[in-house]
């Protein structure tokens, strides 16, 4: 293909994105040739690229107009940022474009086709892929055709009913993929496993939000049949399998609450639960379902219930019979209830039960969309009690329209305590900077940076400050030095203001090597001989410990010492120290070739 149809980024572009240990593993996978099977389909790039497992690790990074949209590798990294094998892939896509083969896109494919060649696609695929068959049954049981005729007034009895098994056959099929692998190995493909039976939890949702909870509820029955009978077969240290049942809780109350069920079908689905709930008990936890139990035994007919969203009685934990104090898991059944009264546009009774259970954040935001604009800025500015609430609240206000009043929210919202301080900064920022509210979005811009650290924030702060960045500089770094002990982000603005012995401090006692090599890297000329001690005290441990496929990692410290050496003017000691360091290594065959191209 000819490169130029890919979006141009750079290795800068990829480091924002990733740490800076796998930046590093992933230049090594991309010298080492680990990165195969390219192809560019319409906006993706799909790769193989090599690594632990025996099977290649496959790779897709979706381009938007701007540059990188989205990246996923089947590997079970979960740190932070990209992984060495999507590194490895934008690198390729960076420096050796020409790699990557052009293919049509999926779509284009399949729009070359009429009815019955998709038809016979289909067939072929079925036959050489047998186990695609529950997905396509289970796909067609859960799709409304174009021609269908509107549903009746009661969807129980309207809609036709889904077969559970082809969704349980599917699940077991999943879950049992594994089985041929040797157990080290299938550990790193159980989040991959997991995230599959996943999407087969999907179809119920599509339903569930179609309003046919009894099809969703026969869907729900073949999943979790088949995955409480088989999860704990997989290698669970991580937790990938247990954290779905979190995801499976959620859809079987929303579905018991979008259902139209007679009570001896909620006697039965409640039977199934306890069955269920019981095998799961013998790993620990006796309430997974404990939500949508809850659910079929109260339904929309619970009196209590009732009194709130038919009368707007105000009683904290209103659904809850008077004296009594509400379980764990009421604020998950009252989301659940306020997502279904949401879908069914029942939006006083939501508001009734949102103001009466605390739900704040989903009160004033539905006030706003039913347009009682000037109440949700008057119940914000006297309740709201959070900067989540309060970011929540702005963001309505603004989708609507309501930009001064959003701005007013945030304003107020950053005095509040919270998680989302740093975010609702950030938002207001950019959002009173494109008003051409300077003054608004610089106080922001201050708090976001004070909120959450980074370089990035306080580039903000001085692109917004005009003349007044002198003082304004001196005023955040002064900050930063008595509020930030130890912190990448800090070393990174250290570094940006050429303040290396401000950076030197900021490491800390015990540094991550990723920020000693960005510090030795600004420094070698400035502070030749700290720069010495620090790579020796990276390079030194590899070497006398023998960690021979790390010897790599010891050569480059190594080649950085030598640069601070020169830089000091001390080329002789650094001759001494190599010839040193060659007759105490003289036996590990693999280190000296490194050792001696640093002569």
């Amino acid at each position: 293909m000819t490169g130029s149809k890919l979006p141009k980024i750079t290795r800068a572009d990829i480091q924002s994105g990733t740490t800076a240990r796998s930046f590093q593993r992933g230049e090594d996978y991309y010298a080492t040739g680990a990165v195969s099977a390219l192809v560019w389909r319409g906006d993706t790039v799909y790769a193989e690229v090599d690594g632990s497992s025996y099977e290649p690790y496959q790779v897709e990074v979706t381009f938007t107009d701007t540059g990188i949209g989205s990246a996923f590798c089947t590997c079970p990294y979960d740190w932070g940022g990209w992984c060495k094998h999507i590194v490895a892939v934008l690198l390729t896509v960076a420096d050796a474009p020409d790699a990557i083969v052009e293919r049509p896109p999926v779509e284009a494919l399949l729009d070359a086709l009429d009815a019955s060649q998709l038809r016979a696609l289909l067939q072929t695929l079925v036959a050489e892929r047998p186990d695609l068959i529950d997905a396509i049954e289970g796909y067609v049981a859960t799709v409304k055709p174009a021609s269908a005729p509107e549903p009746a007034a009661s969807p129980r009895t309207a809609l036709p009913t889904v077969d559970p098994a082809p969704f349980r056959r599917q699940v077991h099929a999943i879950l049992h993929s594994l089985d041929r692998m040797r157990a080290s190995e299938a550990y790193w493909h159980v989040g991959g496993v997991v995230d599959q039976v996943r999407q087969v939890l999907d179809k119920a949702w599509a339903l569930i939000r179609a309003g046919d909870g009894n099809n969703a509820l026969r869907v729900l029955e073949g999943i979790t049949d088949a995955y409480v009978n088989a999860w704990y077969n997989l290698d669970d240290s991580d937790g990938d399998a247990y954290a779905f049942f979190e995801d499976l809780a959620a859809a079987w109350t929303e579905a018991v609450l979008t259902a139209d069920l007679t009570p001896e079908e909620r006697r039965q689905w409640m039977d199934d639960l306890d069955d269920w709930q019981g095998e799961i008990a013998d790993y620990g936890d006796e309430d997974v379902f404990a939500t949508a139990q809850e659910a079929l035994r109260q339904g929309w007919d619970y009196p209590p219930l009732l009194r709130v969203i038919r009368d707007g009685e105000i009683t904290r934990d209103g659904a809850w019979e008077a004296g009594a104090d509400a379980p764990y898991y009421a604020d998950e059944l009252t989301v659940a209830r306020l997502n279904v009264l949401e879908r069914q546009e029942r939006y006083q009774e939501y508001l009734y039960l949102a103001e009466a259970e605390g739900q704040t954040a989903r009160y004033v935001t539905m006030l706003v969309k039913v347009g009682r604009v000037a109440e949700a800025v008057e119940y914000g500015l006297k309740y709201l009690s959070t900067t989540d609430e309060a970011l929540a609240l702005s963001k309505a206000l603004h989708e609507y329209g309501h930009v001064q009043e959003a701005l007013r929210i945030a304003e107020h919202g950053l005095n509040l305590g919270g998680y989302a301080k740093a975010a609702l900064a950030v938002w207001l920022r950019d959002v009173a900077a494109e008003m051409g509210e300077t003054e608004q979005a610089l106080r922001a811009a201050q708090v976001g940076f004070k909120a959450a650290v980074s370089l990035e924030a306080y580039r903000q702060v001085q692109n917004l400050a005009g003349d007044r960045w002198p003082a304004l500089r001196e005023e955040l770094l002064t900050w930063l030095r008595q509020h930030v002990s130890s912190d990448q982000a800090a070393i990174e603005i250290f570094l940006h203001e050429g303040l290396v012995d401000d950076a030197i401090r900021a490491l800390g006692d015990y540094p991550y090597y990723g920020a000693v090599e960005m510090v030795v890297d600004a420094a070698i000329e400035t502070h030749p001989d700290w720069c010495i001690r620090a790579c020796k005290a990276q390079a030194e441990p590899i070497m006398d410990q023998g960690r021979s496929k790390y010897y790599h990692h010891a050569a480059r410290w190594l080649e950085k010492a030598k640069a601070a050496y020169l830089a000091a003017g001390r080329a002789a000691e650094w001759r001494a120290y190599l010839s040193s360091l060659l007759e105490r290594h003289a036996r590990k065959y693999s280190l000296v070739p490194r050792l001696k191209e640093l002569r």
